[in-house]
């Protein structure tokens, strides 16, 4: 079996981790891991957006060598995979088991939580290229400068200790960064949980739909790949997964929208919450419903359409690119 991945290193120790299951489950399979640089990796200075968002700067070319034959399934980490579009012939055909799906603080030395709490951050600029994150730190640092940054996860980790800056497409440069708001399970990933200064509860940045989720995509119609990957499959990962995924179909949340979805199961309970925020942070709309574990794109949808009762679409489209 052929697996497309990034050449990051946290992309690398994910694909490591599912040839590591298949090869437990299916004894005698074997498993090839073909590394792609894809756009997102080549350009490290850029917006994502020109790229087509996450979707295109980081998905799109390793679903093109899988719809073309060169692959048997490819490794997405699922926040990054677009929730508002289908490609034709392809399905997730395994989630792994969810890792922390919370964000997480990393200072640079000098500076502490307490800093950045007194002060409002005030003086101090956080680093981060997620609008997601961005809007919601600007509600708990009124005071903050956000500033864009690009990288893998060791690479910014690196360029906050070396005070390095960060470059633009323009020439330009911004930075160098006090602190980075970066996902726990990346920082887990390469060795770097050291660095967490301090771990956001759901309720003071809920995550990204589909955060902590790594996913196997494949092509629709090849049975023999899906049997193997079925063998790895989390169910309850799966569950959360299209629950928090509906919703940003039902939105049509693009690349730019800050939106988050956070799912849990208890025994045959789903309770799935989610908000939409503008790019500020001044405004939040939050749903939150409960209902079956089984039907959670049934749940997806009641939470989405709460949010467009309370006016969720209008602040979707201030975000939307002109």
């Amino acid at each position: 079996m052929r697996i497309g991945t990034r050449k990051s290193t946290m992309a690398l120790a994910q694909t490591e981790e599912i040839a590591r299951r298949l090869a437990a489950a299916a004894p005698g399979l074997d498993v090839e891991i073909v590394k792609f640089e894809t756009r997102g990796d080549t350009d490290q200075t850029g917006l994502l957006l020109p790229h087509g968002g996450k979707g295109g700067a980081f998905v799109a070319e390793i679903r093109a060598a899988m719809i073309a034959g060169e692959l048997h399934a490819a490794m997405h980490s699922l926040k990054d995979m677009p929730g508002n579009e289908d490609t034709p012939g392809l399905v997730i055909g395994a989630t792994l088991s969810r890792d922390p799906p919370t964000d997480a603080l990393v200072l640079r030395e000098g500076v502490t939580l307490d800093d950045l709490k007194r002060t409002k951050g005030k003086g101090f600029r956080i680093g981060t290229n997620a609008v997601r994150r961005a809007a919601y730190v600007r509600r708990l640092f009124p005071e903050i400068e956000v500033i864009h940054f690009r990288g893998a996860a060791d690479t910014r980790v690196r360029k906050l200790d070396n005070g390095e800056k960060q470059r633009l497409p323009d020439g330009g440069a911004v930075g160098p960064a006090d602190a980075l708001i970066m996902a726990r399970s990346g920082l887990e990933r390469v060795g770097l949980a050291d660095r967490i200064a301090h771990e956001f509860t759901a309720h003071e940045i809920l995550p990204a739909a589909g955060q902590g989720i790594v996913a196997v995509e494949c092509a629709a119609n090849d049975w023999r790949t899906r049997q193997y990957l079925a063998l790895i499959d989390d169910p309850a990962a799966h569950l959360c997964a299209d629950a928090e995924r509906e919703v940003l179909w039902v939105l049509n949340g693009h690349c730019n929208s800050p939106i988050a979805g956070f799912a849990t199961i208890d025994g045959r309970e789903m309770t799935l919450s989610a908000s939409v925020l503008d790019l500020d942070g001044d405004q939040l709309l939050e749903a939150q419903r409960s209902g079956p574990a089984d039907k959670p794109r049934e749940l997806g949808r009641a939470v989405a359409f709460d949010l467009l009762a309370k006016g969720a679409a209008a602040i979707i489209e201030t975000s939307r690119p002109a």
